[in-house]
């Protein structure tokens, strides 16, 4: 017979922090770069320097110039920076 985990106050619950929700804010992010006209882009295969820091490059639609995310190495931008940029971009 099995038993049911006992449940008890003093469990911590786990909070809602930035990190367990990133697809959520990719798809803001990628909501709002879609309003301006702009690719949000993810990286597909990472890297070593992608997996410590950043896997987002932003795309202006028209031109296909890269805005933000390839300054040191191809989707070096995480994903506050590229919504700190598009805060910016919308005036």
């Amino acid at each position: 017979m099995m038993l049911a985990p006992e449940w008890t106050d003093d469990i911590e619950q786990p909070s809602m922090s930035r990190s367990g929700n990133t697809r959520s804010i990719e798809r803001r992010v990628r909501r709002v770069a879609t309003r301006l006209g702009l690719h949000l882009m993810i990286v597909q295969k990472p890297d070593n320097r992608v997996r410590a820091h950043g896997g987002y490059m932003l795309r202006d639609g028209q031109t296909m110039r890269i805005l933000l995310g390839d300054k040191d190495y191809p989707y070096c931008a995480d994903i506050d920076e590229v919504e700190a940029f598009l805060d910016a971009y919308q005036g």
